[in-house]
Parts: structure tokens; C-alpha cells; sequence
């Protein structure tokens, strides 16, 4: 945690080869590559003016919940696509696959002068994926959630007045001022603040999160479950042999990256006969208690 200000070096001009959390990566400079960061795992950090001949932002490195933003030299550069995703609900341009990235400006409240906190607005907060939290505090010493989701960046905005993703709110025309968490706008049965966690479109009855009838097989490999997806999120499936146990359900794999249209998984631990439920969500602790 802490801030990697006005450093030059030949690659990785903040910070190499690093765990990177909660930490502010500006004005940094590579003669290289990796003007910010190069080949670390940054995790709610703001990287924000360095400078690179490629990978302004960062170089072959892994972000959750970050902000990448007003680079010179791109974003950020990867040799590789041997990872699935490099970057998971990170703001930055140009877009990239990856569960809960987007483009929109982050609305600093005053960059020019170096404050990289939040304006009131901004589409960071209540953005990010509480799942990749690890401290209990942000760059400037607050707590590190508020508003129920964690936002992306160093800095977490402390009075949200609403705990909807602001991203998610602002594209569908919704109010953050609270207002709109608790209804169910389009009529499916879930409140906008689920719709929300989920990336649903709350303005289509279509747009829904179900698990699909199953396909019923003679399969020694297991089961293979299906559900409605999207590609902006990751999920987990959970499972339970017997409904009144508590907790009923546990977790049968995490992280499974999200399929346009339907997300399929094969259970190769249920194989002698069940019964088994399972349930879908895309949120860590969902079904599980």
C-alpha cells in the first residue's frame, strides 16, 4: 500500500515483479516497458500519467479492481494470452474482455492537481468485486468498503448513497441516489441492487440469471449443468445433496468466466446418483448459506 510518484527506471517504472495493493501509480516513467507496473498482480490501485514506450499503464500484469487510465503508451501491453483475462473489473480504455471491465471515465475530482479520489458521480464506485478485497482499509486509511461493494482504485468513496454498481446504474438511465436499489423495475422478481450484481438488463424481462433444465445423460463423467449468462461476469456454482443441512450448499468451483448466452460446467464429482441442487451466482458468498 502506498504511492509510487515521479520514478524512473528502464522497465516497471513504479513498481516489478510485485504483490500491489490499495496503491497510487502516477507519473512514473520506463524507458522500456511498464511505465506504471510491469508483470505484477495489482489489486485496487490507480495507475494513472506514466509513461512507456509500451504498457504506459502496465506491462504483462494481472489487475482486479484497478483503474488504468490517461497512460502515455496505452493502458496496457500483454505478450501473452495465455491467461483467460489479464484484467478483472478494472476502468480502462480501450475496452477488454474480462468479468466487469468498462471504459467509462473514472471522474477524479481533480487530476490536474493530482487528486485522484472520487467525485461524487463517478462510475468506480460500488464497480468492483469484493471477492479480490484483502486489507480492510484504502490508500488514505478509510474503510475499504462502503456502500456493500468495494469500489475500484486506491481511493473508496465514503458516503455512496446508494449500493448499486454506479456503472451499471448510470447505463440503464437508473438513480444512484438510493432510490432504485430496491425495486424491480422490469418485473422478474429481483430487485435492481441483484440485477446489479449480476450485469442484467433492468429494463428486460429477458434478461434473467436461471439454471437450465438439465440435460439427462448416462455420463460416468458427471453432470453438466447450464445457465443464462453473461460475459461480463464470472460465476460461482455451488451444490447440495441434502436440503436441510446447514449450510445446504457448497461451493463446487469459483470463478468460472462467463459465456455470452448460456455458461455450462461439468461436475465430475457427481457421479453416484445424487440427488444433487445446484445453484448459480455471481457472487462469492451466494448459496452458501
Amino acid at each position: 500500500m502506498g504511492w509510487w510518484i515521479h520514478y524512473q527506471s528502464d522497465r516497471g517504472g513504479g513498481t516489478l515483479i510485485s504483490l500491489v495493493i490499495n496503491s497510487l501509480l502516477a507519473y512514473n516513467t520506463a524507458q522500456g516497458n511498464g511505465g506504471g507496473d510491469g508483470s505484477s498482480t495489482l489489486i485496487n490501485c490507480t495507475i494513472v500519467s506514466n509513461t512507456a514506450a509500451a504498457g504506459g499503464g502496465v506491462y504483462n500484469s494481472i489487475a482486479e479492481n484497478s483503474i488504468i487510465y490517461d497512460n502515455n503508451g496505452g493502458n496496457y501491453y500483454y505478450t501473452s494470452a495465455a491467461n483467460p483475462y489479464w484484467l478483472y473489473y478494472c476502468c480502462t480504455i480501450p475496452y477488454t474482455n474480462g468479468p466487469g471491465n468498462f471504459t467509462n471515465d473514472p471522474m477524479f475530482v481533480n487530476p490536474d492537481s493530482g487528486n485522484f479520489q472520487w467525485h461524487m458521480n463517478s462510475p468506480c464506485i460500488n464497480s468492483g468485486d469484493s471477492a479480490y478485497v484483502t486489507v480492510a482499509t484504502d490508500l488514505a486509511g478509510n474503510p475499504r468498503i462502503r456502500g456493500g461493494t468495494v469500489d475500484m482504485g486506491a481511493y473508496e468513496y465514503q458516503t455512496p448513497s446508494s449500493i448499486l454498481s454506479y456503472a451499471w446504474a448510470q447505463q440503464y438511465g437508473l438513480p444512484t441516489d438510493g432510490s432504485a436499489d430496491y425495486l424491480d423495475t422490469d418485473g422478474i422478481g429481483m430487485k435492481n441492487w441483484q440485477k446489479s450484481i449480476a450485469d442484467l438488463n433492468p429494463t428486460n424481462p429477458a434478461s434473467v440469471l436461471a439454471m437450465l433444465p438439465p440435460t439427462i445423460t448416462n455420463s460416468a463423467m458427471g453432470v453438466t449443468v447450464s445457465w443464462d449468462s453473461v460475459n461480463t461476469r464470472s460465476y460461482y456454482l455451488t451444490r447440495a445433496t441434502n436440503l436441510v443441512a446447514q449450510p445446504p450448499f457448497s461451493m463446487v468451483q469459483s470463478n468460472l468466466a462467463g459465456q455470452a448466452g448460456v455458461t455450462s460446467f461439468t461436475d465430475t464429482t457427481a457421479t453416484n446418483g445424487g440427488p444433487y441442487f445446484f445453484f448459480e451466482s455471481a457472487c462469492s458468498e451466494c448459496g452458501l448459506n
